[in-house]
């Protein structure tokens, strides 16, 4: 049998030195750990909250099989894993006696991690999100396209990426995702915010990039202020912005959706994207200590 192991490590280069190669083997399902590990490289381990996030990795025979990755006081997230796997990481984690107040990844390795999290801590899984994952094929633009224009955001735009990224992390339940002018910041260093404006010059909708990495860029996130939707602007942003990411070299344009908005999915496939995999995020309420413990004290 092939010897198994997860290590862990809060040293953010030498997990990229082991892991770098198996998170740039799939850019698209690996979309979330290959954008965050680059923010936190060129912005900072302080990027996402103030305490130092953690990161590890599964080797198989030599060979990386699987990673996650934990910004506090952010979820974990985890690559795709079998059952086995999850299971293997949920005792790890336990032993080590970290603390994991939920979980994000591929639909089925989370449903696998959060029940092996479960049997082991008594924690209640709490599904707090289901998402889908799309690929961007032929650019389409969607008809009738709303009056006004495009622009790339600028360091006059900031109070409103500001405001906007932390209204919508309100709406989609993330108020603490980040720090909303460390999100905007970061956005206009890249040139990585895309405003549709109205034909007075007011800014009606925004849609965001992420920086490139490993040759994928992902769209997020799509925003429009909730009395001003349902007249095309979102679309019109998010087809300029993925025109954007195409044209700067990206080989893979990526975006996620929430699965609970059936208008959103059917606009992004009508833009040309398809699916690629669902995801999931499950919160974790009622939890005992996740250290070792004995099954009779569990619970």
């Amino acid at each position: 049998m092939r010897p198994t192991a997860w290590h862990t490590t809060d040293d953010l280069d030498a997990f990229l030195s082991r892991a770098g190669d198996f998170l740039r083997s799939r850019p698209d399902l690996h979309t979330v750990p290959l954008t965050v590990t680059e923010s936190l490289r060129t912005r900072g381990l302080d990027a996402y909250g103030d305490e130092a996030p953690s990161f590890g990795l599964l080797e198989e025979g030599g060979s990386v099989r699987g990673a996650y990755f934990r910004t506090p006081p952010h979820r974990l997230y985890l690559t795709p894993l079998t059952v086995t796997r999850a299971d293997s990481l949920a005792a790890h984690l336990q032993a080590l006696g970290r603390t994991v107040p939920g979980v994000g990844a591929e639909a089925g390795t989370a449903a696998a991690f959060a029940e092996a999290w479960r049997r082991r801590t008594g924690a209640t899984p709490v599904p707090h999100r289901r998402q889908r994952l799309y690929r961007l094929g032929t650019l389409t633009v969607p008809r009738p396209v709303p009056e006004g224009r495009a622009r790339i955001a600028q360091e006059g735009d900031r109070e409103l990426l500001a405001r906007w990224f932390a209204q919508f992390s309100r709406d989609v339940g993330e108020s603490e995702s980040m720090r909303a002018e460390s999100w905007a910041d970061a956005r206009l260093a890249h040139g990585g915010a895309v405003l549709w404006e109205s034909p007075d010059g007011t800014p009606v909708s925004l849609a965001g990039l992420t920086p490139p990495a490993a040759g994928q860029i992902r769209v997020a996130p799509v925003y429009t202020p909730a009395a001003l939707r349902g007249r095309g602007y979102a679309g019109a942003a998010t087809v300029e912005v993925s025109r954007l990411a195409r044209e700067r070299g990206a080989d893979e344009v990526l975006l996620f959706t929430d699965l609970a908005n059936p208008t959103s999915n059917g606009l992004y496939q009508r833009i040309g994207y398809r699916p690629v995999a669902d995801f999931a995020v499950y919160d974790f309420q009622g939890q005992s200590s996740s250290r070792a413990q004995p099954p009779s004290a569990r619970r």
